[in-house]
C-alpha cells in the first residue's frame, strides 16, 4: 500500500516535565497537521497526570491523542523505546515528536510519500533560540551518506523523521551503553540505512526550539580545546564516577567507539549483512580490525561525510580502543 493521505500512522512523543507554553505550542502544531490519520501517542516519563490534564484540556475532546503514564523515570532514551513499544501492528508509519518544537502543517503530508522508496525520511529544521525567537539557522543542513560515516556520525534528528513501522522489528529492544552518545535516532537510522536506505531532503519542516531545557541541542560553532577537555571530564564524572586519566580516556572511547561498537554488534546479530553494509559494521564491532576503521574514518573525513571535530573524538578514544584489542590477542 502506497504511503499517501489514507495511511494510518503513529506520532511517537516522549514528555518529562514539558514547558508548558512550549508543549502547548507543539500539541497544537502536531494536531494541525494536513495528515489527519494518525494517533499519537504521548509516553510521561513520570508526572502522567497532570500531563494527561493538560492535554485534555488544551486539545479537548481529540480522541487521536493518548497519554501513557509510566510511575519511573527512564530518561530519553528509554522514554522513546518504551513509547515505541506500544506502537500497534496496524500502524503503517511512525513519526518522533519531541515536547519543545513546532511542526509546519504539512510536515507528514511532505515526508510520507518518501516511504515508498525508503525506510526512513527526515527533513531539515529552522533553528530557533528562546527566548525571542531568534532565528539561528534558516536549515539545519543534513546531509545523506553511507552506512560507514552515518555509523560514525549521526546526521538524523528524531523529531524530523518519519519511518516504516517495520523498522521497530529490527530496531527493538534498543541496544545499551549508557553514556551522552546513546541516542534513540541515531539507533534507528543505522538500522533502516541497514535494511532499507535512509533519505534526507531538503525541506524545512519545523522550527527546533533551542532553550535552556534542552536535552541534547542543535550544537552552535566548534569547541576549543579546552571546552572539549572539560566536556570529556564532565562526562567522565557522570558516566564513570571519576575524572581521573583512566577515567576520562574509557569515557572517551565510550562517546566514540563505544556506542558505535554496541550499534555495530546489534546489526551483527540481528541480521543477515549486505557485503556494504558488512563493511561498514566490520570497521566498529567487537574485534574490528584497524585497517579497516581507519579507512573508513579518514574516507569519510576526505569526503566531508565526517566532521573533524567527531574525527579528533574517534582519536581520543583510540588508546583504550588499543589496549583492550592488545588484551584480546
Amino acid at each position: 500500500m502506497p504511503f499517501n493521505s489514507h495511511s494510518f500512522g503513529i506520532i511517537a512523543l516522549a514528555a518529562y516535565q514539558p514547558d508548558w507554553n512550549l508543549f502547548r505550542t507543539q500539541l497544537l502544531s502536531i494536531q494541525a497537521q494536513t495528515h489527519a490519520n494518525f494517533q499519537c501517542l504521548i509516553s510521561a516519563d513520570g508526572g502522567d497526570a497532570e500531563v494527561e490534564d493538560f492535554v485534555a484540556r488544551e486539545l479537548g475532546a481529540d480522541e487521536r491523542f493518548r497519554v501513557l503514564g509510566f510511575p519511573d523515570r527512564l530518561g530519553f532514551y528509554g522514554n522513546f523505546e518504551r513509547v515505541l513499544s506500544e506502537v500497534p501492528e496496524n500502524a503503517s508509519w511512525v513519526a518522533l515528536s519531541d515536547q519543545d518544537d513546532s511542526w509546519y502543517p504539512t510536515k507528514i503530508e511532505t515526508l510520507l510519500p518518501y516511504l515508498d522508496s525508503v525506510s526512513l525520511v527526515a527533513g531539515q529544521a529552522r533553528v530557533v533560540r528562546l527566548p525571542g525567537n531568534q532565528v539561528v539557522a534558516e536549515s539545519t543542513q543534513r546531509s545523506n551518506v553511507g552506512l560507514g560515516s552515518l555509523l560514525a556520525q549521526n546526521q538524523v534528528t528524531g523529531s524530523l523523521c518519519v519511518f516504516r513501522r517495520g523498522l521497530l522489528d529490527l530496531a527493538l529492544p534498543f541496544p545499551r551503553l549508557e553514556t551522552i552518545t546513546q541516542v534513540h535516532d541515531h539507533w534507528l537510522a543505522v538500522c533502516a540505512k541497514a535494511t532499507g536506505d535512509v533519505r534526507l531532503v531538503s525541506d524545512v519542516v519545523q522550527d527546533y526550539v533551542q532553550h535552556g531545557g534542552n536535552v541534547l541541542g542543535e550544537v552552535a560553532g566548534r569547541k576549543s580545546p579546552a571546552q572539549s577537555l572539560n566536556h570529556l571530564r564532565d562526562m567522565s564524572r557522570k558516566y564513570r564516577g571519576s575524572d581521573s586519566p583512566v577515567a576520562m580516556l574509557q569515557a572517551a572511547n565510550d562517546l566514540s567507539f563505544g556506542w558505535r561498537r554496541v550499534m555495530a554488534d546489534a546489526l551483527r546479530k540481528r541480521l543477515d549483512l549486505s557485503n556494504a553494509a558488512d563493511d561498514a559494521v566490520a570497521a566498529y564491532e567487537t574485534g574490528h580490525r584497524w585497517m579497516g576503521t581507519i579507512r573508513t574514518l579518514v574516507s569519510g573525513l576526505r569526503s566531508g561525510e565526517v566532521a573533524l571535530p567527531c574525527f579528533l573524538e574517534f582519536l581520543a578514544g583510540f588508546p583504550v580502543e588499543l589496549f583492550a584489542k592488545a588484551s584480546r590477542l
